[in-house]
């Protein structure tokens, strides 16, 4: 209003006309100037739509989409034998909502299973309601029905031990916001990474279609761009506009994007920026309600050892084929960071996870995989704090307990995680391996823990360079900040791998194989492959390279697209590391200046 107002005074500044006309030709164009009306009446334009793009994008989509009436239903977690149906209905006049299935290969001389009947929805649950669908056979394709004409397909695990249990694929990836990049032509609840990765998965022949999203948190937004509450119903709207969005709807030959199964885990934008004050302070009470609604009730089951109520409990554990997941809930327990005592999963879930590390799996379970909302590695130097590196302590409590397991336990352990809106694959070599130097070098594959941390899905990306390393500790070995879209697609298969394939004579050995791929904008830019000996090389004990003990091999790159480092990522580079700079300046400041004032008299006790 008053760059608006100030039009009115182009002519009538009260100044002589020669003072005036000097002033004129030193004004620049983003200024009102009566002797530059044609730039001025632009620029008045140009900051008029700016401000009118940045009013749609805050309140289009929060007016014009409500979402109170949003009906819907997906699969959450599905087991061999059972599938997690959510579904939302709030229009009474559908009630009794009805549910049943049927196998997918041939509906016609199938009926139809009535597995049972949802006879209320209220407020008290945001009309929502979940029903585990029993009796199902292993590795099967269902299609389900509702009586308020939902319809979907989803499919079952592999029983364990078949066959089909040596083969899993799956996709992981984090932070989604509608409408972003924001078009004004779009609709305001599309979101372009739901529809790439449709896209992409559907081009992937039948064998490799993913299972399921392991969504690791920011599904919603509250603040951002602007927080315009934090009541429940606040928080609750924010999941009913994403599960209003038309891009659920994309189809690829695999159906529609909504038949994918997701599972959730929370973050702090599900929350409040970095949130670390547990689950007792608002807003969490507020926030956790719809989590807890619309993804904890259709998540897989609580670890067997929870070390607390199950009611209490939001982190989970299941198998599926050669896998095993651990997914941590990092923001519910947190503590204030960078403290010695400091924790990130509070006492409960670190004592579940330990249990869990030390724990052997099923014959034909190969892996551990534990998935985190925020990444392990403190190679990101802005927001460290918010990550595992603002919790140390504890990050060597854990590591420790995953290199004993893969020593001991006969399994590799593999790190998701998301948070970053970029994509950093790191590794952690167990020190017992005593690595020579050149094995600890940045960007390169190796031996170590390895994690896989990647976003956003649909969201922005930093245009400053933010991840690299600093010790030998965490080892970096893929950074790929750009893109709007990424998510990692992962699959887990038997085959024949290398055991050193850097030795003069490889030699093939049965192993099961874990391929991670990255995608950006909707393309496979990036392939890295781990594996595990399922029997002995020619010339080993069998105990060298399979079970306890495992000689594991090293991780590998299998394929390279990115783009090769330029001048500008040198400039990149330094704006990104100014935050670690001004940190380390100001708390270099604050320990001179303490130190100074106990030296001088008067100044603060020693003691």
């Amino acid at each position: 209003m008053v760059y608006l107002s100030s039009l009115f005074f182009l002519g009538s500044d009260g100044q002589p006309s020669n003072a005036r006309a000097k002033k004129n030709k030193k004004s620049s164009s983003g200024l009102p100037s009566r002797r530059s009306q044609w730039w001025t009446w632009t620029t008045v334009l140009i900051n008029i739509a700016a401000a009118l793009f940045t009013l749609d994008f805050l309140i289009r989509g929060l007016v014009l989409f409500p979402s109170t009436d949003v009906s819907f239903s997906r699969i959450g977690y599905v087991s061999p034998t059972t599938a997690s149906l959510l579904l939302r209905e709030p229009d009474p006049a559908q009630l009794p909502v009805v549910v049943s299935y049927q196998e997918a290969s041939s509906p016609s001389s199938q009926k139809w299973t009535q597995e049972g009947t949802v006879y209320k929805l209220d407020n008290s649950t945001d009309f929502t309601a979940a029903v585990v669908l029993k009796n199902l056979k292993p590795a099967t394709h269902y299609r389900y029905s509702l009586s308020n004409n939902r319809t979907g397909t989803f499919v079952t695990a592999p029983r364990p031990g078949s066959p089909a249990a040596n083969r899993l694929c799956f996709v992981t990836s984090s932070c989604l916001k509608p409408n972003f990049p924001y078009n004004v032509f779009s609709h305001p609840l599309k979101v372009p990474g739901i529809e790439q990765m449709t896209e992409a998965l559907g081009k992937l022949p039948a064998l490799l279609r993913p299972a399921f999203m392991l969504f690791l948190g920011d599904f919603v937004y509250i603040d951002v761009p602007f927080r315009f509450g934090s009541s429940m119903d606040h928080y609750r709207s924010e999941y009913r506009r994403i599960y209003s969005s038309p891009s659920w709807a994309a189809r690829s030959v695999n159906g529609p994007a909504i038949d994918l199964p997701w599972i959730h885990t929370l973050d702090d934008h599900e929350i409040e920026n970095d949130w670390s004050q547990g689950n007792k302070t608002a807003p969490y009470p507020a926030a956790a309600d719809p989590f807890l609604h619309y993804h904890v009730a259709a998540n897989p089951p609580v670890p067997e050892k929870a070390f607390a109520h199950p009611d209490d409990v939001t982190y989970f554990s299941f198998i599926n084929g050669p896998a095993s997941f651990f997914m941590l809930d990092t923001r519910t327990y947190r503590s204030a960071p960078s403290h010695d005592n400091s924790t990130i999963l509070g006492y409960a879930q670190l004592q579940s996870l330990l249990a869990y590390l030390a724990t052997p799996e099923p014959a034909g379970v190969h892996w551990k995989i534990i998935s985190s909302s925020v990444p392990f590695t403190k190679n990101w130097r802005v927001g460290t704090t918010d990550t595992w590196g603002g919790f140390l302590n504890e990050r060597r409590t854990v590591f420790e307990a995953m290199w004993h397991a893969e020593r001991e336990v006969g399994v590799r352990i593999i790190l998701l995680s998301g948070d970053r809106h970029e994509f950093g694959a790191t590794r952690f070599p167990d020190p017992i391996l005593e690595l020579p130097p050149s094995a600890l070098q940045p960007n390169t594959p190796g031996l170590g823990l390895h994690e896989f941390s990647v976003g956003p899905l649909s969201m922005f990306y930093l245009p400053v360079r933010s991840y690299y390393q600093t010790d030998e500790e965490d080892v970096s070995v893929k950074y790929a900040p750009d893109g709007n879209s990424k998510f990692g697609y992962i699959e887990i298969a038997d085959g024949v791998d290398e055991v050193d394939p850097t030795a003069p004579n490889p030699v093939p050995v049965r192993s099961s194989i874990f391929t991670y791929s990255l995608y950006v904008d909707g393309e496979v830019v990036w392939k890295y492959r781990l594996s595990v000996p399922l029997a002995p090389a020619a010339g080993k004990d069998a105990t060298q390279t399979s079970g306890k003990n495992a000689s594991l091999p090293p991780g590998r790159v299998l394929e390279d697209k990115l783009v090769q480092e330029g001048w500008d990522v040198a400039v990149k580079t330094a704006i990104g590391r100014t935050e670690e700079l001004a940190r380390r300046v100001m708390k270099t400041a604050s320990e001179v200046y303490h130190d100074v004032s106990a030296r001088i008299p008067g100044g603060r006790e020693t003691s």
